[in-house]
C-alpha cells in the first residue's frame, strides 16, 4: 500500500454532519452520500446571498515538472494550518478526472498528511458529478444525430457539427471517429471524443451561478451551424431541459472533510490546460459565505489556472482575492535550471538559481493582477539549507516572503508559518486586484496581451482561419467575452521542453472555439490534445484490489 493511502486509512473521518455543523451547515441542507460525504442543498445555499464575504485566497504554482510541486496538497496543507491559528476555513478544489488518475499523473485529494477524504471516493466515482455531465454531453451528441436522422429541420451542415462526444478517460483511439456506418444508423459523418473535463458541459456547470443559469447556459451552447455559417444551439436542439435534468442533483456542491476535519467543498473540475481550471462557483461562492478564510487552487502553473481564475471566474463572478500562494520545490526548480530527474538528489545551488527565474515570473504575474503573493516551497528530505537560500534570496528580491513548508509529513505543523505569512496579508488589505485585459478589447488582441503579458512572448500567430472566426464571433455580439487559452502546462511557451522563463518565442494560435453557454473564446495554442492518450505504463497497471477488497496503487 502506498504511503498516501495507508496514512489516510490511519484517521478514522468525522460524520459528514459534525463537518457541516463546523461549517455553519445544518443538518437538514444535507444530502448523505453515505458516512463522510454529502451534498448541499439548493435552499440552504440561496438563503447564504446577504451575508458578507470572507477573505479568498487562491494557490497556484510554478510551471509543472515531473518534479512534482504540490499544489493541491499545499492548499490543503494552508487551510489546516489557518484552521490551526483561529481562522475559520474552508478548502473549495476540483473533483479529479479518472483519465490522470489511471494514466500519469495519478490522483488529486492531497497526499500525505494535507489530504482531503474519503481519498479513494474522490479519486474514483465520488458522487457521480463527473458520469452525469457525460451523460449530459453524450445526450446533447445523440440528439443532434438524432434530429439529422429525423429530416434536420434545422439544417445542420453535418460538415460543420462542432459538438463532439466525451468520455472521462484517457483515450487517444477516439480522437478521430466515423459514425452513422452501418445500415439504417444516421448520417455517416466525422466525429471524435474529448476527455469530459474538455467539455463545455464542464465549464458551464463550473460557472453558473444557479440552476436557472445552468438551464439557460446550456441552452447557449453552439453545437453547429447550417451552411450559411448561422449558429445552432443546444437550445434549438431543444437538448437544454433534460441536460439541466442530469445535471441538478450534481450542481448541489459536495462536502467532505480533510484529515484534519477541515471543511472542504470539492466541487467540478476543468482541466486547465484545456479549459479553465478552477472548481464550481457555486462552491466557492458558498465558501465566501460560510468561512473567514476560503483556500482556493486553480490548475497547473499560474499561466494557466491561475490567469484563468482571475481573467475568466473572477471576472464573471465579480470575485476579488485577498492574496496568491505560488507553490514551488527545489526539485522543479532545478529541473528549470536544466537539471535531469535522475540527478535532483544531487545539490545544485546554481541550477536552483537558474531555475528561480520561472518561479520569479509566475510571481511578477500574480503581482501584475494587482495581488499581493506568498511563495510556498514544498521542502524535500534531499533539499539543502544552501538550495533552500537561494530561493529565499530570489523571491526577497523581489519583496515577497517565502515560506518552506512540510505539511505533507507534519499536516498543520508543517504550514504554519505559511499560514502566518497569508494572514498577514490578507489583514493589511494590499490587494487591488484588476484582470489585466479589458471586456471591450478585440479578442485577438485579448489573446496577444495574454501572450505578451502572461508568457513573455513575442507575439502571436494565427491562422487565417482562427482570425476569420474572430471577426465572426465579434460580428455576432461575443467581442466582449473573456478568452481561454488552450495551452501546454510544461512552458510558458506553446513549446513543452522550453523549461525555465523563455521570452521572444511566438505563440501559434491555431484554432478557436467559441463556448457561447460558458461566456470564453478558447484559443488553442500548438498541438495541445483534448483527448489525452495514457502513458506507455499507465497508473492503471498498479491499481487493484487487495485480498480484502480494499483498493491499492492509488495516488
Amino acid at each position: 500500500m502506498n504511503t498516501d493511502l495507508a496514512i489516510a486509512r490511519s484517521v478514522t473521518l468525522r460524520p459528514i454532519s459534525e463537518i457541516a455543523a463546523k461549517a455553519g451547515i445544518p443538518e437538514d441542507a444535507l444530502e448523505p452520500y453515505g458516512r463522510t460525504k454529502a451534498k448541499i442543498g439548493f435552499a440552504f445555499i440561496a438563503a447564504q446571498a446577504g451575508k458578507p464575504d470572507g477573505a479568498l485566497v487562491l494557490v497556484t504554482g510554478i510551471s509543472p515538472t515531473p518534479a512534482g510541486e504540490g499544489k493541491t496538497t499545499t492548499t490543503i496543507g494552508l487551510a489546516d494550518a489557518l484552521a490551526a491559528e483561529g481562522a475559520r476555513t474552508m478548502i473549495c478544489l476540483r473533483e479529479p478526472s479518472l483519465g490522470p488518475c489511471f494514466g500519469v499523473k495519478g490522483g488529486a485529494a492531497g497526499g500525505g498528511w494535507a489530504q482531503v477524504g474519503p481519498m479513494e471516493d474522490i479519486n474514483l466515482h465520488f458522487t457521480g458529478d463527473f458520469h452525469a455531465i457525460t451523460s449530459a454531453h453524450n445526450l446533447l451528441a445523440a440528439m443532434i444525430d438524432n434530429h439529422i436522422h429525423w429530416g434536420n429541420a434545422l439544417g445542420f451542415d453535418p460538415k460543420r457539427i462542432t459538438w463532439r462526444r466525451v468520455l472521462d478517460m484517457n483515450d487517444r483511439a477516439l480522437r478521430s471517429t466515423v459514425v452513422g456506418l452501418g445500415t439504417a444508423n444516421g448520417t455517416t459523418r466525422e466525429d471524435g471524443f474529448d476527455i469530459t473535463v474538455a467539455s463545455e458541459v464542464m465549464a458551464v456547470f463550473c460557472l453558473a451561478s444557479d440552476l436557472a443559469d445552468l438551464k439557460a447556459r446550456l441552452a447557449r451552447m453552439i453545437v453547429g451551424s447550417r451552411r450559411d455559417g448561422s449558429f445552432i444551439t443546444a437550445g434549438d436542439v431543444r437538448a437544454d431541459g433534460a441536460m439541466a435534468v442530469l445535471l441538478q442533483t450534481a450542481l448541489m456542491p459536495n462536502l467532505v472533510q480533510s484529515l484534519a476535519g477541515t471543511p472542504a467543498l470539492v466541487h467540478g473540475g476543468p482541466f486547465a490546460n484545456i479549459a479553465h481550471g478552477c472548481n464550481s462557483l457555486m462552491a466557492t461562492r458558498l465558501g465566501l459565505k460560510l468561512a473567514d478564510i476560503v483556500v482556493t487552487e486553480a490548475g497547473f502553473g499560474a499561466d494557466l489556472g491561475g490567469e484563468k481564475f482571475l481573467d475568466i471566474k473572477s471576472r464573471i463572478a465579480g470575485l476579488k482575492p485577498a492574496c496568491a500562494v505560488v507553490v514551488g520545490t527545489v526539485r522543479a526548480l532545478k529541473m528549470h535550471g536544466g537539471v535531469a530527474k535522475a540527478d535532483l538528489g544531487r545539490e545544485d545551488v546554481a541550477a536552483v538559481t537558474q531555475g528561480c527565474v520561472n518561479l520569479l515570473r509566475h510571481v511578477e504575474n500574480m503581482q501584475a493582477f494587482g495581488l499581493p503573493v506568498v511563495v510556498a516551497l514544498n521542502r524535500f528530505t534531499s533539499d539543502t539549507s544552501a538550495e533552500i537560500e537561494a530561493v529565499r534570496t530570489a523571491v526577497a528580491g523581489m519583496g515577497v516572503e517565502m515560506a518552506l513548508c512540510t505539511h505533507w509529513s507534519d499536516g498543520a505543523q508543517g504550514a504554519a508559518s505559511l499560514a502566518r505569512a497569508v494572514l498577514a496579508e490578507v489583514a493589511a488589505h494590499t490587494a487591488r486586484f484588476k484582470p489585466i485585459y479589458p471586456d471591450d478589447m478585440p479578442l485577438a488582441d485579448k489573446i496577444r496581451t495574454i501572450a505578451r503579458t502572461i508568457y513573455r512572448a513575442e507575439g502571436i500567430d494565427i491562422t487565417p482561419s482562427a482570425a476569420k472566426k474572430l471577426k465572426s464571433y465579434e460580428a455576432a455580439g461575443f467581442g466582449h467575452l473573456p478568452i481561454c487559452m488552450a495551452k501546454t502546462q510544461y512552458s510558458f511557451s506553446a513549446d513543452p521542453t522550453l523549461l525555465g522563463a523563455p521570452t521572444g518565442h511566438v505563440l501559434p494560435i491555431r484554432d478557436v472555439r467559441l463556448s457561447a453557454g460558458a461566456g470564453f473564446v478558447v484559443a488553442i495554442c500548438g498541438d495541445i490534445m483534448t483527448m489525452p492518450g495514457l502513458p506507455r505504463v499507465p497508473s492503471a497497471e498498479a491499481i487493484t484490489l487487495d485480498a480484502e477488497g480494499q483498493v491499492v496503487g492509488l495516488f
